[in-house]
């Protein structure tokens, strides 16, 4: 590779540019947003704060929260600080908890979206000479093109092949000669596994790299990616109300992904209080956009937990880093009482040696809830006994008691009896909603 990073100048500036860079920033965008955009003139002028209250990241504090159904509320461009015609391209989530969200992009926001993907891609080692298999979906979605676009702008070859029709997505893995795979972890596991049915070893692919997110995946999975495809797996994050896909971006050192603080401003808070916390605790993630024109939005709650530290990493870049999100505050599932994420019970899972394909199935029963997980034997559980298969289940049973502090029925189905995602997964069925009286 003819250099390690897409733009050394900024990925390894020193914090006082760093900073500088942001306190600028930042004080402009609040009286863009303020000047163009009615909620924050109103919620600006409800605390007390003006634009001139605020001269450097050190005031960031003072400014209101953004919310995800501040944007159903504002549908579709209330939000927007920039006037229609400026705006290049929309994206939107999928609404499937009420309106979706909808965002748009000058072009401007554009070329910062593809610098970002490409300081994503130039991190996982490609380059101008790579072939990138974009396996996120296209369309309103951001995955396919956040990627897609990176991709370009280094002049890698870009395979727009979207998701789903695995057959013919490993045939283009073989003949096309694709380097670097971009999914959803959960896709990527069930790409492996059409490999292996099809007794195509990985080790004959041109694959090296892959960048993987979109939903939650944990350490035992990347391992168990990087085993069956023979590549090295990388996390990226983003979300479609900040920019999309590379927010922040893993690079060689596999420890945390850095946030692009050129571009976002990032805060982990008390999610109970919105106290801001310090470096190496573990809160809600917070982002604020610094450099967007059309959706620069303000101390936006993403309900994500995670920490952010910012010690030196041997990649050399001087951006923090923030860590894998470890669930999330609102889809934390509360049993009896206790906290509990879905990427705990994935821990257990595949520690055990179990596939990353399950479904959790929370009820209330005589008012008490209840917790079933439902996961994939392996084949040679599947050929054992009745009574063998009850002793693995109540194994995985004491793992999970004992990791989460509360019980849970296990359920061992048949191989690839749970349906696979071509995007993100959908892991959780929490009936309890449907009989709950408010």
């Amino acid at each position: 590779m003819a250099k390690r990073y897409w733009q050394e100048e900024i990925e390894c500036a020193s914090r006082e540019q760093i900073t500088q860079w942001q306190n600028e920033r930042l004080v402009k965008t609040v009286k863009h947003v303020y000047d163009n955009v009615e909620l924050y003139r109103k919620r600006m002028d409800e605390a007390g704060v003006k634009p001139e209250d605020i001269k450097s990241i050190d005031d960031l504090k003072k400014l209101p929260f953004t919310y995800k159904q501040d944007l159903r509320d504002e549908y579709p461009y209330g939000l927007f600080a920039t006037p229609l015609k400026d705006v290049v391209r929309l994206h939107a989530s999928s609404g499937t908890t009420g309106k979706q969200i909808v965002v748009g992009y000058t072009r401007n926001d554009l070329d910062i979206w593809d610098d970002i993907a490409a300081r994503q891609l130039y991190a996982v080692g490609a380059d101008e000479n790579d072939f990138v298999h974009v396996s996120y979906g296209y369309g309103l979605f951001t995955g396919g093109f956040g990627l897609h676009g990176g991709a370009t702008k280094i002049g890698a070859t870009a395979i727009p092949v979207s998701s789903g029709n695995t057959d013919r997505q490993v045939t283009i893995l073989q003949d096309f000669g694709s380097s670097v795979l971009c999914c959803t972890p959960s896709y990527a596991m069930y790409i492996a596994e059409t490999l292996e049915k099809k007794g195509i070893d990985p080790k004959t692919l041109n694959l090296k790299a892959g960048i993987f997110g979109a939903e939650p995946w944990t350490e035992e999975m990347r391992r168990q990616i990087e085993e069956k495809l023979n590549i090295k797996a990388y996390d990226v994050y983003g979300l479609t109300e900040i920019m999309g896909p590379c927010v922040s971006y893993e690079c060689e050192a596999q420890s945390g992904m850095h946030v692009n603080e050129d571009h976002f401003i990032i805060e982990i808070i008390n999610p109970e209080t919105g106290e801001p916390l310090p470096y190496g605790e573990k809160g809600e993630i917070v982002f604020t956009c610094i450099t967007k024109e059309c959706c620069p939005f303000i101390r936006y709650r993403t309900r994500d937990i995670g920490v952010v530290t910012n010690e030196k990493c041997s990649c050399g870049r001087t951006f923090v880093k923030m860590t894998k999100p470890q669930g999330r505050s609102d889809d934390m599932l509360i049993i009896r009482g206790v906290n509990v994420f879905p990427s705990q019970i994935e821990t257990v899972l595949l520690k055990m040696g179990y596939s990353p394909n399950y479904k959790i199935f929370v009820d209330r029963v005589n008012n008490t809830d209840t917790l079933l997980v439902q996961v994939e034997m392996t084949e040679a559980i599947f050929s054992d006994t009745v009574t063998k298969i009850k002793e693995h289940e109540k194994a995985l049973e004491a793992e999970l008691r004992s990791l989460l502090g509360i019980g849970a029925d296990v359920q061992l189905v048949a191989p690839n009896s749970i349906e696979r995602s071509m995007g993100k997964a959908v892991r959780v069925v929490d009936k309890r909603k449907l009989i709950d009286v408010k």
